[in-house]
């Protein structure tokens, strides 16, 4: 009987799996539609005009072994969860440009350091017709023995076709985050201990106000955060921000 259950459990986390892959979510932008693929945790796909732009890509092949190869690969930090050698080598390509912060470049291998472009919070990039801009990410308050110390990892601001996307990384509320403007899509960590609770999530997002977001990131010590509470707070405080609710741990 538990391993009739058990199958049928992974049967159902194939088909969620499947189900996102078939239904990524669609942007109507200057370049033509992009479409955004949750993958998991800390892990996503944009596509547009022929680009796709991965993001923290980790967790294993079997993520991406049905989605386009990509030209660019943001990673926000050192952490496992972001930057996964043997993920970035299975996914990459000879000619992949790697957008990632200085303690990242450090760690890549010698192969690799002619495709990276180093940036430090506040640079800024061009790629492919996309303006990548480097943010702040990090714990509040500030010590240096912090999980995420500020000017070690990157947030990332990117603008495509007219539509300006945020990438939050492991971050708190911070004072650059909630100052952002014109946020058209946005993608906001919320765990205990690393990043931040919902409650924090909530208030940061309705002081910054984007026009959609997406709670991720989301799996702490403790389990998967309250992603339907977040929802609740923000549509509470501003009922004209999207919140879009998706399954980015397809294996539970």
């Amino acid at each position: 009987m538990k391993h009739a259950i058990l199958s049928l459990l992974f049967i159902l986390a194939l088909c969620n799996a499947d189900a996102q892959r078939s239904n990524p979510d669609i942007l109507k932008t200057r370049l033509g539609r992009l479409t955004i693929q949750p993958v998991q945790h800390a892990s996503l796909v944009l596509s547009v005009n022929g680009i796709t732009i991965y993001v923290d890509p980790a967790g294993g092949t079997k993520y991406y072994k049905d989605l386009a190869a990509p030209g660019i690969i943001l990673i926000t930090d050192i952490h496992g969860d972001h930057f996964d050698l043997k993920t970035l080598d299975s996914v990459k390509t000879a000619s992949t440009v790697l957008i990632v912060p200085q303690v990242v470049a450090d760690k890549l291998p010698a192969a690799d350091k002619a495709n990276a472009v180093v940036l430090k919070n506040g640079d800024g990039t061009m790629q492919s017709g996309i303006s990548i801009i480097a943010l702040p990410m990090y714990n509040l308050p500030e010590s240096a023995t912090a999980m995420h110390t500020k000017g070690r990892g990157n947030g990332y601001v990117l603008k495509i076709g007219g539509k300006n996307i945020y990438i939050s990384g492991d971050t708190q509320g911070i004072p650059e985050m909630r100052s952002l403007k014109n946020i058209d899509v946005a993608f906001v960590c919320m765990n205990l201990p690393y990043t931040m609770d919902v409650n924090e999530a909530a208030d940061a997002v309705l002081a910054f106000k984007p026009k959609v977001v997406y709670p991720y990131h989301y799996r702490g010590q403790k389990g998967l955060s309250d992603i339907t509470a977040f929802k609740n707070l923000v549509d509470a405080g501003h009922k004209k921000i999207e919140v879009r609710l998706r399954n980015w741990y397809p294996s539970l």
